[in-house]
């Protein structure tokens, strides 16, 4: 079976690479097009959801956030401030720069530590690996997903492959 370690801290690092070559691929789009990237950024799916910049944000402090709490430290805090795709690949690199420093016996045997969250005014308390299955990694595949969503109705040219990966 696989070590807490081995279900987040790689699972993060892999998808948010993912995630900044799909960005990658909305600039040249952007650039091709000649559409202001300003457009594609503030794109959202549907008028009361997050746009695009929001959602690469998220994404981002939910994989930080995470790995942060199973291991026990405090997670960087990011101002939010993005507005451009550059910018946004910066705070992917600067996640995934943070995580790298997470060390596999900082998260191993996380499964049953206390993780406290604030949600809706109220606080919870979830051992380690239910916050990690039913919080953490669904909302950060929601928020990679709908980014991928939002780039490709806007017609970049993108698919399952460059959301998965290479195995």
């Amino acid at each position: 079976m696989a070590s807490m370690y081995q279900m987040s801290v790689p699972l993060f690092l892999k998808t948010l690479g993912n995630l900044s070559a799909i960005l990658d691929k909305g600039a040249a789009f952007a650039a091709s097009k000649k559409i202001e990237p300003s457009v594609l950024l503030g794109y959202r799916l549907a008028p009361d959801m997050l746009n695009l910049t929001r959602q690469v944000q998220i994404a981002s402090d939910h994989a930080k956030r995470a790995s942060a709490r199973l291991a026990g430290v405090e997670a960087p805090p990011y101002e939010d401030n993005e507005a451009s795709f550059d910018d946004l690949k910066a705070r992917i690199d600067k996640t995934i720069a943070f995580i790298k420093t997470i060390k596999p016996e900082q998260i191993d045997g996380s499964e049953t530590r206390e993780i406290k969250l604030k949600m809706g005014g109220t606080e919870k308390t979830l051992s380690g690996q239910t916050y990690y299955l039913h919080n953490a990694l669904p909302n950060f595949f929601f928020h990679v997903t709908t980014a991928y969503a939002i780039l490709r109705h806007c017609g970049v040219e993108i698919g399952k492959g460059d959301f998965i990966g290479q195995l």
